[in-house]
């Protein structure tokens, strides 16, 4: 019976064993075939080699550590409780001489053995003890499981997907811990398990554990392989920090790693403290016994051992500190203040010196033990005690003097104390946010604005938004999704180069363009089949191109592009396209989207089914993918991973699937990208372009539609700069990424070859990134100045504007974002597009413009603009007002709208029932000299919404007029002679009160 029970184990284990090897070789091998599909497989075996490596060190070297400790044990614990009597204490126990070998090992003395040398421990000690040690075993346990927890979820939709720099386990981490212990029952259950497993059952429980911190060990170095990549392949910054004179690639690349190797030494060495020190505890049957006897001389010589590693990773851990001070929020100052480098950073370094002490004294008890001639019969108290006792006593001692310090002494006089730290920070500050880069500048509005400054600014006039984004979907999902699978799940702005009258010159024009994509979540529940979601619905088709300026007389968007296959041009399925010019401006081909942002599910083409392409009337067309994408399976062992890699059996078993069909993965371009640079920070809105570059597919044929990824380089380690509140206080946006929406292939361009971080990451993976040069200027035209980062720099703008320390201090010039009403909503202005002419310029430009007020006052004080054409793209323009002088702001100029009664009384007659009025986005748009501010209402119903352009609200100095156009509402103001006078036009003029039409 036993040996077949055995055999059915061993069966079972085998089993266990053989089926995890082969998820490994699968997940290896498909993701090795999806890296090579790219032409990326040196990147993948680069990571996943040095991922390999840091676990299997992190894991064997833990439990080797640990497993070495736990042998010592075995041997040198009690195994009866020794004699108390003092028949067997000599005054003096002789030893044989040990030979030289053996002082090097924890061998077992027959005389340690017998005779204790530390005082014995009651039973209401040794039952505190035990259960303080092994409370203090579940929460190391917990700490660092819970690291890897976090890890683990790791969300592909996130900016950054690599995990944070772990917290080491301190006083300060334990609420955290206990937070997330709470956040499901299970986990207090667990932790009760634990706890009274190692009471009951030490010698399984304490090696089950030590298995598990391996791992997790193991996981944690794994997981921060992008920290080791930069500690090893890191290249200066040239910028010195002002402290300690290190370069700032010091802090941004090798001090990670060394908090790393901290992080990981503490862990292991604490455990296996704490768990050896509570196995001899409890050896020899001592709480059975209701006392401990005393830890024998061999048992001490193993714990100074430990205790000694464990002191040396403490020093280690309070050297670093020094350097973690450049980011203490201690005060006004973020970085060093005057408390952290003349009390925080001397108490630092005595913990450094008094732990290195600890150590010391430990390990040399260690060495000392196998010179000893003698035991001493005299129990004494353990030394090192003392030494815990001071350096407990230090910590107290400098947090009292660190909090005396800013009380006492800075804070009365703040300002002379901190001033030189508050300019580190600043200077820092600017530097990391590229805010050192701004060229400033004074802009004078000078309110005479004249019908000939508007007729010399045509592009600045002509690409006005009166549509944005939010509108635009709304009407695209009532009129142009076609079927309930598409979706336009975002619109985006840019501009193309067209000729709309054969008789004007090609110019820009901004327009909104929106893909439609297949959303397979919106198929009816009734057709939702293995087959139709991998082989028939497999990508979107076309998408909608809107001018931003230009309404039809219903008021709803006039449309460059829209419907699929209608007209003439039903048969190959091409978009509709309002001119001829247009179409070859704005090239089409077959627009199909295999690759996007809502292709969530993996397809499999060139099968016996053919794909659905487009609806055309009441029927479908139909296709197959004739791309370059994909993986091709047609080999039945290569199958078999693949159907193990994605938990899809039927991939085996389908009879539709031929020795041609290709896989096509990871088709969602937000994860395609975080899978090959998991160390970039992406921009959350990528952006479709449709453009000739030469691309092809399999049969030559062109294809034309692109996404644009812009991609950072992040960092939370550049000294002295201030994050706020984001997760890092460094970043430049140095690469820009390519995806072809059809092949589904995918380029990293660098952008700023500046920038030491990119120089870090294309030493590290030089067939990854390619030279902005090889970017085709097809796509360089359709290039942004990325929202996401000018909203960082904006918003750090507010406050490092400020370059006096006196002003930063008290905050003299501080500025806020300014309210506009969207949508009935009040809401911060969002950075927007616009064609314009700078001041300074000669040409119009393709800018991001964002609009800053004082702080509790609402008046304009400055504008910031991004630039993004030519030679001048990425580089940012500040334009300040004139402080004396009074400029409207947002705010301002939606208070007098409102206040408008005749505006006002007309908003009123449009909100009855069943419709509402919605004010759109407020532009304040720069003239030559003077601003122009424009807002949009829209006119739409309450249900199954479609936004109409109703009117368009034109405030100039004291002047506001609401006409239908945005033409009328201009000329009312700068050629009121030409204007005749209508009733969609309403006029009033603040200075003279003169309204038109009068209100009733």
């Amino acid at each position: 019976m036993d040996k077949k029970w055995s055999l059915i184990i061993y069966l079972c284990c085998a089993i266990a064993a053989g089926w995890g090897l082969f998820e490994l070789v699968s997940r290896f091998l498909v993701e090795q075939f999806w890296f090579a599909e790219l032409g990326y497989r040196s990147v993948f075996l680069k990571q996943v080699s040095l991922r390999i490596g840091l676990w299997s060190l992190g894991f064997c070297g833990s439990f080797v550590f640990l497993w070495i400790n736990y042998r010592v044990v075995d041997r040198q614990e009690w195994q009866i409780i020794p004699d108390q009597s003092g028949g067997d204490r000599q005054t003096n126990v002789p030893r044989p001489p040990l030979q030289w070998w053996q002082k090097f090992f924890l061998e077992p003395i027959p005389y340690h053995k017998k005779i204790p040398e530390s005082p014995a421990i009651n039973f209401r000690g040794l039952l505190l003890l035990m259960a303080g040690f092994s409370l203090l075993i579940v929460l190391i346990l917990f700490h660092y499981g819970s690291v890897v927890w976090e890890m683990g979820q790791r969300d592909m939709s996130l900016p950054l997907i690599t995990p944070a720099l772990p917290d080491p386990l301190a006083f300060k981490s334990l609420r955290s811990l206990w937070q997330f212990t709470q956040q499901q029952i299970w986990r207090l259950g667990l932790a009760a398990v634990v706890l009274g497993g190692i009471l009951w059952q030490r010698w399984f429980s304490l090696r089950a554990i030590a298995v598990v911190l391996s791992l997790c060990f193991g996981t944690i170095l794994a997981n921060n392989w992008v920290r080791i990549f930069q500690g090893w392949f890191g290249v200066p910054f040239s910028q010195i920090d002002p402290i300690y004179n290190h370069d700032a690639g010091f802090y941004v690349f090798t001090l990670p790693l060394w908090q790393i190797l901290d992080f990981w030494f503490e862990g292991l060495f604490l455990y296996g403290l704490v768990s050896v020190t509570l196995y001899y505890l409890l050896s020899g049957d001592s709480f059975s016994q209701g006392q401990f006897p005393g830890f024998s001389p061999a048992q001490l010589r193993h714990l100074n051992l430990l205790a000694g590693l464990l002191f040396l990773a403490v020093a280690g851990r309070h050297w670093l500190v020094r350097y973690e001070l450049l980011y203490s929020k201690l005060g006004v100052v973020y970085g060093v203040s005057y408390t952290n480098l003349n009390v925080d950073q001397h108490v630092e370094i005595l913990l450094t010196v008094l732990a290195l002490a600890i150590a010391a004294w430990c390990l040399g008890q260690f060495w000392r033990y196998p010179h000893r001639r003698t035991v001493s019969i005299r129990r004494q108290q353990p030394q090192v005690l003392k030494g815990i006792i001071l350096y407990i006593g230090v910590m107290a001692i400098g947090a009292i003097l660190s909090a005396g310090t800013q009380r006492l002494i800075v804070q009365p006089n703040e300002l002379a104390r901190e001033r030189p730290y508050l300019e580190y920070s600043i200077a820092s500050t600017r530097k990391a946010f590229g805010l050192d880069a701004i060229e400033s500048r004074v802009f004078n509005p000078e309110g005479e604005l004249t019908a000939s400054d508007i007729d010399s600014n045509p592009l600045t006039i002509n690409n006005i938004r009166l549509w944005d984004s939010r509108p635009i979907l709304q009407t695209n999902r009532q009129l142009q999704q076609i079927r309930l699978y598409y979706r336009f799940s975002d619109a985006d702005i840019d501009r193309y180069t067209l000729r709309l009258n054969p008789d004007q010159n090609p110019s820009q024009q901004q327009v909104i363009i929106a893909p439609r994509e297949l959303d397979y979540e919106a198929v009816p529940e009734q057709a939702k089949t293995w087959v139709n979601k991998h082989l028939i619905y497999t990508h979107g088709y076309g998408f909608t191109v809107s001018p931003v300026n230009r309404a039809e007389e219903t008021g709803l968007p006039q449309y460059y592009v829209q419907d699929i296959g209608a007209g003439a041009t039903a048969d190959n399925g091409n978009l509709t396209t309002l001119t001829p010019a247009v179409r070859e401006a704005i090239p089409i081909g077959q627009p199909r989207i295999y690759y996007g942002e809502l292709t969530n599910n993996y397809v499999m083409t060139d099968t016996k089914v053919q794909e659905l392409d487009y609806p055309s009337g009441e029927d479908n067309r139909y296709n197959t993918y004739d791309g370059t994408g994909g993986i091709a399976f047609g080999n039945p062992l290569k199958r078999l991973f693949f159907a193990q890699y994605l938990r899809d059996w039927r991939i085996l078993l389908s009879n539709d699937l031929t020795g041609d069909t290709r896989l096509l993965m990871r088709r969602n371009i937000n994860q395609r990208v975080r899978a090959i640079a998991p160390f970039l920070r992406f921009d959350r809105d990528p952006y479709l372009v449709s453009a000739d570059i030469g691309e092809t597919n399999r049969l030559g044929e062109k294809n034309y539609l692109y996404w644009i990824l812009d991609a950072y380089t992040t960092s939370d380690h550049y000294p002295y700069a201030d994050p706020g509140e984001h997760p890092f206080n460094y970043i430049r946006n140095s690469v820009k990424v390519v995806i072809n929406a059809y092949n589904g292939t995918v380029r990293f361009y660098i952008a700023d070859a500046a920038d030491p971080m990119i120089q870090t990451w294309a030493r590290a993976f030089p067939e990854l990134f390619r030279s902005f040069a090889e970017l085709p200027d097809g796509l360089k035209e359709h290039l942004r100045y990325p929202t996401d980062l000018f909203n960082v720099q904006s918003e750090r703008l507010l406050s490092y504007h400020m370059q006096d320390p006196q002003v930063f201090y008290n905050r003299e010039d501080q500025w806020e974002i300014p309210q506009e009403v969207y949508g009935n909503e009040p809401q911060e202005i969002a950075p927007y597009y616009l064609i314009m002419r700078l001041p300074t310029a000669t040409s119009e430009e393709f800018i991001l413009l964002h609009p800053y007020t004082p702080t509790s006052r609402p008046n304009l004080i400055a504008w910031l603009a991004g630039r993004a054409d030519g030679e001048h793209y990425g580089k940012l323009l500040l334009y300040q007002f004139p402080k004396q002088k009074l400029i409207y702001g947002p705010d301002q100029i939606e208070a007098l709208i409102k206040q408008d009664p005749v505006i006002s009384q007309q908003i009123s007659l449009w909100n009855r029932e069943g419709s509402r009025a919605v004010q759109g986005k407020l532009l304040v748009i720069p003239i030559e000299q003077s601003l122009l501010y424009v807002e949009p209402l829209y006119l739409e119903a309450e249900e199954n919404s479609v936004p109409t352009l109703a009117r368009v609200i034109v405030v100039y100095n004291n002047q506001i007029v609401m006409s239908r156009t945005l033409e009328t509402a201009l000329n009312t103001i700068f050629r009121p002679e030409q204007v005749t006078p209508q009733e969609e036009t309403i006029f009033r003029d603040l200075e003279t009160d003169v309204v038109v039409p009068p209100p009733v």
